[in-house]
């Protein structure tokens, strides 16, 4: 399962999905914590999040 965190999500939880072999992704390891939330979806659902 793929899992695209926003900023609502703690990053801790992103490293705990990591840890428990879920494909994690956190806007803000990217540097998209400012992304608007039309994009943040369009990402999600191209990379099938």
């Amino acid at each position: 399962m793929k899992f695209l965190a926003d900023m609502g999500i703690s990053p801790r939880t992103v490293n705990w999905l990591k840890s428990a072999s879920y494909d994690a992704v956190h806007l803000v390891d990217e540097g998209l914590e400012r992304l608007p939330d039309d994009e943040i979806l369009e990402k999600a659902r191209l990379e099938g999040r």
